[in-house]
């Protein structure tokens, strides 16, 4: 059951990236905004769709983000050089430009998760890093540090 709630999230947020959309763009082109009209009880809320990449020596991560309102689901592929890298499915809240959510993927047989923030600011991502807790043996959010992790716009075919 987990899988396949995982797999109908990815098919929505593929099927919406994949959509024909308006495309509101910089004026390089890096920042790929695609508006999807909703039928809400706010006519103003429209969903649009953000790419971003960090790369740090060979380790890589790329992040979609889809934001309808306050709502933000997505998909985070990390990338670590010859390494088992963890990609899957972000959901969570965005609050004053701050994004709180809940990074699930899978772990063998099982998904495991982890709490992230993000801030979004001005269509710039920047991330609080992740720490390893001793007690759990879990990696969670470091929330004694700022949102150090940079993440550049990428095209929407960033793959």
């Amino acid at each position: 059951m987990k899988y396949i709630t995982l797999i109908c999230i990815a098919a929505l947020f593929i099927t919406a990236c994949s959509s024909p959309q308006k495309k509101e763009g910089g004026a390089d082109g890096a920042i790929n905004s695609y508006a999807i009209p909703k039928q809400t009880e706010n006519a103003k809320t429209v969903a649009y769709t953000l790419h971003f990449i960090n790369k740090q020596g060979k380790d890589s991560t790329l992040i979609d983000l889809l934001i309808h309102g306050e709502q933000v689901t997505g998909l985070i592929n990390w990338y670590p050089y010859q390494k088992e890298g963890r990609n899957g499915v972000i959901e969570g809240r965005l609050k004053n430009d701050t994004i709180h959510a809940i990074w699930g993927f899978p772990r063998g047989l099982d998904k495991d998760t982890i709490g992230v923030e993000f801030l979004l600011k001005d269509k710039q991502l920047s991330q609080k890093p992740l720490k390893l807790n001793t007690k759990t043996g879990r990696q969670q959010t470091d929330e004694t540090t700022g949102f150090s992790i940079k993440y550049k716009p990428a095209p929407k075919n960033h793959r």
